[in-house]
């Protein structure tokens, strides 16, 4: 009945920890997605932000390979790879845990460095190539203007004109203006009125909840694995003790 029960435990185990190295493989993928979404913004915020999904990349790296563990512990009924296995699994889910602190922390903190980093850039607009470019892409890509308003734009590239990005496709540009600009309106249809502020932290905000949503998952996933692996090894001692 013992070894029955042992042998359930075993492929149990075995099992969990195939679906553990996909999840890895799936941790890695999105804490690369989720990076690739906020690295386009990576002027304006600090490595708080950047920060969890580094390490949610880096976890599921090693998720996948101390899953690897777990199944040649499983399969050999190797008590030792198997004590290991539930000890780095307990090192993963800190390290997790600390991960979701950082990302909840990072998630109101943000905010203040995100404004005061825009604004400084924005005022670099018409001298810098590297704002200039940063600018331009976010105003294309998430399809806002100026940081809370297309007005913000006016102390910069001249009285009631807009970045030529600010405006929708179609929008004649104004004559010999450098950098390109296009004439201020209030009209949706012309230019984007939400600012860039909102989105940026928006986005940022939304990364940062899946990030957390996938620790919490995955936590619970390894607190599973740390019970089925001790219990595996200390059947596995006591049929060892009794030979």
């Amino acid at each position: 009945m013992e070894a029955c029960g042992m042998s359930f435990i075993k492929y149990l185990l075995f099992i969990f920890n195939l679906l553990f190295a996909i999840s890895g493989l799936a941790v890695l993928i999105v804490g690369a997605v989720v990076l690739s979404n906020i690295g386009e913004f990576e002027r304006y915020v600090d490595s708080t932000v950047l920060g969890p999904p580094i390490v949610l990349i880096v976890v599921g790296a090693v998720i996948f390979l101390i899953a690897s563990l777990g199944c040649c512990g499983a399969i050999k009924e190797n008590y030792y790879l198997l004590i290991v296995f539930a000890i780095l699994l307990g090192v993963i889910f800190i390290m997790e845990l600390a991960v979701g602190i950082a990302a909840s922390v990072a998630k109101d903190d943000f905010t203040t460095a995100l404004r005061s980093s825009l604004e400084k850039s924005m005022s670099n607009y018409t001298i810098s190539s590297a704002d200039r470019e940063s600018w331009d892409g976010i105003q294309k890509s998430l399809k806002c203007c100026g940081i809370s308003n297309p007005k913000g734009w006016e102390n910069v590239v001249g009285a009631d004109q807009v970045p030529i990005t600010c405006c929708r496709t179609g929008t004649a540009p104004t004559p010999s203006s450098s950098p390109p600009t296009c004439p201020f309106s209030t009209d949706q249809s012309l230019v984007f009125q939400e600012g860039c502020y909102d989105k940026i932290k928006m986005k940022i905000k939304d990364n940062i909840i899946i990030i957390m949503g996938i620790g919490i998952g995955i936590a619970f996933i390894e607190l599973a694995g740390i019970v089925l692996a001790v219990c595996l090894a200390a059947t596995i001692k006591k049929e060892q003790e009794e030979k």
